[in-house]
């Protein structure tokens, strides 16, 4: 069984940064694909970020682009998150999340296991 502890979260003025972390349980960190997404009341979880396995290759959405970074440590087996320029739409619980494949996905039923979230607010 994998667990997966999500930090880093709090509260940031619109324009600041924030880096979450997500520590992972368990030996196959380095072959589980890993991901971000985002959950707002009454709003289904979004995709955020996508990484493989080896963290040869990334996908983020577009409304990230070129703000938030995906990145892993697999010697520590921890998942990371670097948000720059946040913005108020930003604001929600972020999950890290794992498949049982190499590959990244953008698809919440994709991923086998899940953190608790770590909730995010960005004020105006």
């Amino acid at each position: 069984q994998v667990q997966l502890v999500e930090s880093g979260g709090g509260l940031v003025q619109a324009g600041g940064s924030l880096r979450l972390s997500c520590a992972a349980s368990g030996r196959t960190f380095s072959t589980s694909a890993m991901g971000w997404f985002r959950q707002t009341p009454g709003k289904e979880r979004e995709f955020v970020a996508t990484i493989s396995g080896s963290g040869g290759n990334t996908n983020y959405q577009d409304s990230v682009k070129g703000r938030f970074t995906i990145s892993r440590d697999n010697a520590k087996n921890t998942l990371y998150l670097q948000m720059n320029s946040l913005k108020p739409e930003d604001t929600a619980v972020y999950y890290c999340a794992g498949r049982r494949y190499r590959s990244g996905s953008s698809y919440a039923y994709e991923y086998a296991y899940w953190g608790q979230g770590t909730q995010v607010t960005v004020s105006s």
